[in-house]
């Protein structure tokens, strides 16, 4: 019975999360999250364009909060804007983007819009990106093709931090998937290498490894001085 509870809980949270993408179009909304807190139902909407979202004097997210409390039974139902400030790392942002301009010119463009959304990301400073477009481009028999930079992890404990995303298209020769993997310059990776910039200095001049160290070592020593010299101060 439990069982059947938390499948229905999940179906309408998925309908609902269906229902405000299509209310804004597609490009507008990279993902939305559903709270439950006692005072009613938050709804967190992660866009690059909160203006859209919210509408002149707010008229949007009215329309939308009474839509949500007719059509799908919430009691106080609190929408919530989360902006987006880098939507080039935002891989759902991007497939809809590549979706949208598919749809527009034809699967004809596919190179065109996937190479400039490559170097949107790769110029914004992401350590990698994956791009998969599969289907009729343009030919009789459908493929697939991939566009790639940099390093992208896709297997162990690190592969969860990067951001994947999957689009659409309808064109005119068929149905188009856009696949995105982004591997954003934040993101921390258990595997990721970094050389102090005085060690390195150190090893150009010829210093043996334990010289160098010996280098990098006075340096951390001299920063924890100079913090207890200001703390005390």
């Amino acid at each position: 019975m439990e069982e059947k509870v938390f499948v229905g809980v999940r179906k309408d949270e998925y309908n609902i999360k269906q229902f405000v993408k299509r209310m804004f179009g597609k490009g507008k909304i990279s993902k939305i999250k559903i709270e439950y807190t006692p005072v009613g139902e938050k709804i967190i909407v992660a866009t690059h364009k909160p203006g859209w979202i919210i509408g002149k004097k707010g008229e949007k997210i009215a329309e939308l909060t009474e839509v949500l409390k007719k059509k799908f039974k919430m009691e106080n139902p609190h929408v919530d804007i989360e902006e987006i400030t880098r939507p080039e790392f935002d891989a759902q942002l991007v497939a809809d983007d590549i979706a949208l301009t598919l749809e527009r010119f034809g699967a004809m463009k596919y190179k065109a819009s996937s190479y400039r959304s490559l170097g949107r990301i790769k110029n914004a400073g992401a350590l990698g990106a994956e791009l998969r477009v599969s289907g009729k481009l343009p030919s009789d028999r459908a493929r697939s093709w991939r566009f790639a930079f940099g390093y992208l992890k896709k297997t162990g404990d690190s592969s969860n931090v990067v951001d994947r995303a999957e689009s659409v298209a309808q064109t005119k020769q068929g149905v188009v998937g856009i696949k995105v993997a982004i591997l954003a310059p934040h993101v921390k990776v258990h595997d990721q290498i970094t050389i102090d910039d005085e060690f390195m200095e150190a090893v150009k001049k010829n210093a043996s490894f334990e010289e160098a160290k010996e280098v990098v070592k006075k340096k951390k020593t001299r920063k924890k001085v100079a913090k207890k010299v200001v703390k005390k101060e």
